[in-house]
């Protein structure tokens, strides 16, 4: 293709991560000349590349570790693992080669046109795209699909112990002391595998408990696991004040109550969140009107103050997760199409792959209280759980809430082994409007981790018999 002329298509998609491609292939098969620009070689994105599959990967691996050292309650020694962090870092680019190349073919196959370099709207009409390819691309519609970067603290040294979470999955040198400023997922995913690799971790968060979106009984199970190790030190209601970058180590400076007034590090990993990647793209330049914290604001077909130009992910708004953005990247597409979607999801379930597992969808307890929302509550610890019991997977919890009048389910959250696969049960519960009785009087399976949900759901209908059941309230 002479890249000197321009092309003109239905769909312009800027951005191949998950809510770009996702994007991209839904509007190819309803029928659109589609052409998909992304600033990689490949697809796939922040999530694909240095984000959520390359983490789950290692987390795979500390998991491996920590099964091994838990092998002797069951009488079955192993000697201490012998970890290889080349053949590791081989099986990282092993997952996300395969997954990579699945892209390719699936947007082969779907005749989309792909172009590789940084676009630039030029008109709201035209995207002129820079890079190893120079291409002005004509228009009919839009998808701006730009995802997120890792936000650095200002002030910080420009030194190469001083990460960010793409630099941590790097895996290129494994400190003896690993400082995380942020106890939210991203910090505490990283926190394990490099623990599980060797390191001494320290983890401060300024907020008053790990992981702050989840309810603190939630979080709590892991938290204490956590402290019981005497590789890691945990500081909430802490602030880093200064980072000085010594010859020796990296030096860092705290204020708050438990915390060391200062304590040298071999490498610090700031993870304190993420922000849109909206600025560069011209977009003010033709009226895409954004908030003040750089998002693209959209309506529920995710289309921007230029109707004709929509916007999908991270970059149109919290919360930045994968599989909103894949949701989103449909929805724009089918009214792209003609259709007449909207985005109006009742929840969007979050996940944290720590060990044990946290995840939690619809009303947290710690929002209804903040809110004043009535609700019931039925909380089953694992501890009384036989799966969990046998499976040594006791560190854990299942909570659910419930409307009073009506009984429906309004949120739920798990703390424990695979939460994140068991807590889709609530999420169709919730968006399918379940009750109380609903639940309980659904047949799981025993013995399971499953099963705690119902149990949940029947200390507030009060059905239980695996446990006392709840006192009324007067």
């Amino acid at each position: 293709m002479d890249m000197s002329k321009q092309i003109n298509v239905d769909l312009v998609v800027v951005g191949g991560g998950p809510g770009g491609y996702t994007a991209a292939f839904r509007a190819a098969d309803l029928g659109l000349a589609v052409c998909l620009v992304e600033q990689r070689s490949e697809l796939g994105g922040v999530c694909l590349h240095e984000g959520c599959i390359p983490s789950k990967t290692l987390l795979h691996a500390a998991s491996l570790v920590a099964m091994a050292g838990q092998g002797r309650e069951y009488g079955i020694h192993f000697s201490k693992p012998d970890i290889d962090v080349a053949a590791l870092c081989q099986k990282r680019r092993q997952v996300t080669g395969q997954l990579s190349r699945g892209l390719d073919t699936l947007a082969a196959a779907r005749k989309i046109i792909r172009i590789n370099g940084t676009g630039f709207f030029a008109d709201s009409n035209t995207l002129q795209v820079t890079g190893n390819e120079s291409v002005s691309i004509g228009f009919q519609h839009a998808i701006i699909a730009t995802g997120s970067s890792p936000f650095m603290l200002p002030g910080l040294p420009d030194d190469p112990r001083i990460w960010d979470s793409t630099a941590a999955l790097s895996l290129e040198n494994i400190p003896e002391r690993l400082l995380i400023i942020g106890g939210g997922i991203i910090g505490l995913e990283m926190a394990q595998v490099y623990h599980a690799l060797g390191a001494t971790i320290t983890i401060v968060e300024m907020l008053d408990h790990l992981i702050p979106p989840a309810d603190r009984d939630i979080v709590q199970p892991l938290f204490l696991q956590l402290k019981k190790k005497k590789a890691y030190r945990i500081f909430t209601r802490t602030e880093v004040t200064s980072v000085e970058a010594e010859k020796e180590a990296v030096t860092v400076s705290f204020a708050g109550k438990k915390a060391p007034q200062t304590a040298n590090f071999d490498a610090v990993l700031v993870a304190v969140g993420r922000r849109p990647n909206s600025k560069g793209l011209g977009l003010a330049d033709i009226g895409v009107s954004l908030d003040r914290r750089g998002f693209i604001q959209v309506n529920n077909r995710q289309q921007t103050s230029i109707p004709h130009i929509f916007a999908v992910g991270d970059v149109a708004g919290e919360p930045m997760l994968a599989h909103k953005a894949t949701h989103e990247g449909k929805v724009a597409a089918e009214n792209i199409a003609g259709k007449d979607v909207v985005f109006a999801p009742k929840t969007i379930p979050a996940v944290a792959y720590t060990d044990p597992e946290i995840a939690w969808m619809g009303l947290t307890e710690q929002e209804a209280r903040a809110r004043k929302i009535p609700y019931d509550k039925g909380k089953f610890p694992w501890g009384a759980s036989g799966r969990a019991l046998s499976a040594d997977v006791a560190t854990g919890v299942t909570k659910a809430l419930f409307d009073p009048e009506s009984g429906t389910l309004l949120g739920a959250a798990i703390c424990g082994a695979q939460a994140g696969e068991l807590i889709h049960e609530a999420v169709v519960a919730l968006e399918k409007g379940a009750t109380a009785s609903d639940l309980s009087q659904t047949i799981h399976a025993h013995p399971t981790l499953a099963e705690t949900f119902a149990f949940a759901a029947e200390l507030v209908d009060g059905s239980i018999t695996d446990a006392l059941p709840q006192k009324k309230k007067k």
